[in-house]
């Protein structure tokens, strides 16, 4: 007992990594007990349902960003080809122009 915390209980080594896995709910294998109180179980999947909604609305975000990039792609190689018909129409009446000058 000759490490002991300010309150009396010993220092737990891990007490450092229970507290930062902790709020996430994720279990260090063979650091942390799962808990067995139902209102921290609760709790725990309060927390992960909501970062799961975070996590979602991220990637409906990005599903979105990604659909608008391939629509403005689309759209330019669109324009692209138009203006290449326009260009090789304007080719293909250009030598007919010619030929009816005087």
């Amino acid at each position: 007992m000759a490490e002991q915390g300010q309150q009396g209980n010993p220092q737990d080594p891990f007490e450092m990594f229970r507290r930062l896995w902790g709020p996430l709910g994720v279990p260090v294998p063979g650091m942390a007990m799962p808990t067995l109180d139902p209102q921290e179980l609760e709790k725990r999947i309060a927390e992960l349902k909501s970062v799961e909604m975070w996590l979602n609305m991220n990637l409906t975000m990005l599903r979105a960003a990604i659909q608008g990039l391939e629509m403005q792609k689309a759209g330019l190689q669109q324009m692209q080809g138009m203006q290449q018909a326009m260009q090789q129409a304007m080719q293909m009446n250009a030598p007919q122009d010619k030929d009816r000058k005087p």
